[in-house]
């Protein structure tokens, strides 16, 4: 409320929902709440613990798979019925509202990092390089000094490209256009044919001659889907 008085009339919230011993009720809760407000974009994010976090090593009690399988339609009807568009896999926004900033990321474009942990995608003709900033402050600012801010730097692997590329574009409920792969990727589409045909006989995917995109069940089980691009080292 403070940031729309004082005129900014463009803003997303975040929101969590299968938090530790949350119901369903409490969960809608969070979003008739925030539709109080009416935000141009909204952002609901399964809980997920992350490895290597003491919330990991030492796990709360956790709403199921199917509760949270119910919150997350609900929280999709919910805010269909309130006029936000679901375009992206916990991204929903009022018409026009998209996010372009994660656009840029889904779409498997470049982006530079700059500050303390921050990372990088650099594409060139020949490789995409992936950048890493050092992460303690105080050490990147030493390093800054030296005018060598990057800890770690590589060139993605070309067969982990596709599983890259597909991670961030088969988030889009609309997919992508099928030329995207190539231009961001430098590869040719049809070194994933097989990938691509296995996905559409078991129901993931959509495809015609200009976009792919996940069906409903690829939405459902995107980790299934993603599998199917995820190549042996």
């Amino acid at each position: 409320k403070l940031a729309q008085d004082a005129g900014l009339d463009n803003l997303n919230l975040d929101l969590m929902y299968g938090l530790p011993q949350q119901t369903q009720e409490e969960a809608m809760q969070d979003i008739r709440t925030a539709l109080e407000f009416s935000p141009q974009h909204l952002s609901c994010y399964n809980l997920t613990l992350e490895p290597n976090t003491l919330f990991h090593r030492y796990p709360p009690p956790l709403p199921g798979e199917d509760l949270c399988g119910l919150m997350q339609r609900e929280i999709e009807q919910t805010l269909a019925l309130n006029g936000y568009v679901h375009y992206e896999t916990s991204a929903f926004a009022q018409p026009g509202k998209q996010a372009r900033h994660n656009l840029n990321y889904w779409k498997f474009g470049d982006y530079l990092g700059i500050g303390a942990g921050a990372h990088s995608k650099l594409s060139f003709p020949d490789r995409v390089m992936r950048q890493m900033r050092y992460k303690q402050p105080q050490a990147y600012m030493q390093q800054v000094s030296k005018s060598s801010p990057v800890q770690t730097e590589h060139a993605v692997k070309r067969e982990d490209l596709p599983f890259e590329f597909m991670m961030n574009a088969l988030r889009l409920n609309q997919g992508f256009a099928d030329t995207l792969f190539a231009e961001r990727t430098g590869l040719s589409l049809l070194l994933i044919r097989n990938e691509l045909e296995q996905a559409e006989h078991r129901g993931l995917i959509t495809r015609d001659l200009q976009r792919i995109a996940p069906t409903e069940l690829g939405r459902n089980f995107l980790n299934d889907l993603l599998q199917i691009f995820l190549r042996d080292s």
